[in-house]
């Protein structure tokens, strides 16, 4: 009898969990969606009609593929209809704000720089990054500083801010000296034996790859070699992210994808593991007295402090990932980007460099020096107007706001195309698709509602200082050496795989000055 009443129990038992399960499936896939629509429709903005399950994903993927297709005829910076072609399209439809769906996922489009200012700095602690894109990213960054929301994001973003602050950011300018000596010499060594062109973004990643490395994690680029190489397949991977999470319980699948991805995760935290334990090592040993003053080092003295429960082995190597990924690639990009831009530009990378040989005197520039590098910041911003590595900037409604005239209901993700309001006419001006560095020259510009490289408000990039003055640093010594010009061998051809990058790469030719 009691056997009977235990399975009974047993089977209701299940049966609510099933149902459960059901239930909160409907409805994070059906009916919180449509609410969400309809609420949005009542205020007019509307979209295209989404699929079921699927929404526009193959809408966007179709009308990318087809503009990303074909190269560019000549170095053309109106590449907005290239790479955000279902923006254009849809704009044009369906005006400024429109509705539109990644998957189960309703997102609005926001162009309208007064509520993105709003957005950004009033309900940055209420917004964030929603459950698909930290899904889509689980595998390869984590639940670090990138895709942390609320009590988490605050924490995390307290214990890692130190690191890129003041007189400790100003203590990196030494590193980021000598690892670009170190490349300018090597190239110097290849155009000794006859060798004049150069893919220039593999060099940039390198010395990216090695100044984040010996700054934050007292490693270096060939110890870090293997875990850049496998980030940069993972982020390829998850790039698709949004087409395998389109249906219920996909991302357990035994699927090939998921293989692949789950694989390539392990191995990248099997080698941050052993850079991890041989710091815990030393200090357990007596080597040393503490884990060090680099971002690994305070990650893991926090993690170390009596009851503190805010960090783990799983979300320091989470930390690990997002900086190795965040310092390296996006900086590269950046420094690939402006090099292709003054490569094609020889006037204004003369007056550069005329500036750079009266502020420096020939010597790499000192922090203290890089603020007078005025034309250089300018030539850097108009880079990251033209090509931000980040084109788009995604943040998810957590309560219900009122973002000017708009009632923003809780679960709308909201979509700042970043790219389309840099190379906005309106905003900039007819010569807007020109590379014009004098329109930094004034305050006219405002950064944080029209200039969004970084983002904007509390939660923007904490690295920003950081990956400013390194780029400075590397651009002024890498021009007060060699003179360079495009290849003829270069096809422009910008696409997106989670950041902006150049599909064939850059090839310059190089000269040196002396």
């Amino acid at each position: 009898m009691e056997l009977v009443v235990l399975m009974g129990t047993m089977v209701i038992g299940a049966l609510f969990f099933i149902l459960k399960v059901a239930y909160e499936t409907v409805l994070c896939y059906w009916l919180t969606p449509r609410r969400i629509k309809k609420i949005m429709e009542k205020q007019g903005v509307r979209g295209p009609k989404p699929r079921f399950l699927v929404g526009n994903i193959f809408d966007m993927a179709s009308l990318v593929s087809k503009s990303t297709s074909q190269d560019m005829d000549s170095i053309d910076h109106d590449i907005v209809g290239r790479l955000l072609p279902h923006y254009v399209s849809w704009s044009k439809s369906y005006g400024k704000r429109f509705m539109f769906w990644n998957g189960i996922e309703p997102r609005m489009c926001l162009t309208e720089t007064e509520l993105i200012k709003e957005l950004l700095s009033k309900y940055s602690t209420i917004s964030g990054k929603s459950w698909l894109q930290q899904q889509g990213s689980k595998h390869f960054i984590g639940r670090g500083l990138l895709m942390a929301n609320g009590d988490d994001w605050y924490h995390q973003r307290h214990i890692v801010a130190p690191a890129f602050m003041g007189d400790k950011l100003k203590s990196y300018a030494g590193y980021m000296v000598n690892c670009t000596k170190e490349m300018v010499t090597s190239l110097e060594k290849e155009i000794e034996i006859g060798r004049t062109e150069f893919e220039i973004g593999e060099y940039m990643a390198r010395l990216t790859a090695d100044i984040i490395s010996r700054t934050e994690f007292d490693s270096n680029y060939e110890k870090g070699k293997q875990i850049f190489h496998l980030l940069t397949v993972l982020q390829q991977l998850c790039a698709q992210a949004s087409r395998h999470l389109c249906f219920p319980g996909s991302r357990f699948l035994p699927s090939k994808y998921n293989r692949e991805i789950k694989s390539l995760k392990m191995e990248v935290e099997r080698m941050l593991m052993e850079i991890i334990q041989s710091r815990k090592d030393c200090v357990e040993i007596g080597r040393s007295s503490s884990y060090g003053n680099d971002l690994l080092g305070m990650l893991l003295n926090e993690m170390q402090k009596k009851g503190s429960s805010n960090l783990n082995l799983q979300l320091i190597m989470d930390e690990c990932k997002t900086f190795f990924f965040a310092g390296h690639d996006t900086t590269a990009l950046l420094l690939t980007w402006t090099m292709m831009l003054l490569a094609s530009n020889p006037s204004w990378q003369q007056k550069v460099r005329a500036q750079v040989k009266e502020v420096c005197g020939g010597a790499p520039p000192s922090v203290e020096q890089l603020s007078k590098l005025t034309l250089l910041n300018m030539v850097i911003n108009e880079s990251l107007r033209l090509y931000p590595p980040a084109s788009l900037l995604p943040r998810m409604a957590f309560e219900d706001i009122k973002l000017g005239d708009l009632h923003i209901p809780k679960g709308l993700s909201i979509w700042i195309p970043v790219l389309a309001i840099h190379h906005n006419e309106e905003i900039w001006g007819k010569d807007v698709n020109e590379f014009n560095p004098d329109r930094f020259g004034s305050k006219s510009f405002a950064p944080g509602r029209h200039f969004i490289p970084f983002a904007a408000g509390p939660r923007n990039c904490v690295g920003q200082s950081f990956a400013l003055m390194e780029a400075k640093i590397i651009l002024a010594m890498f021009i007060s050496k060699f003179s360079f010009t495009i290849s003829e061998n270069y096809r422009h051809a910008p696409v997106v795989v989670l950041t902006m990058k150049p599909k064939y790469g850059v090839q310059i030719r190089l000269k040196p000055l002396d």
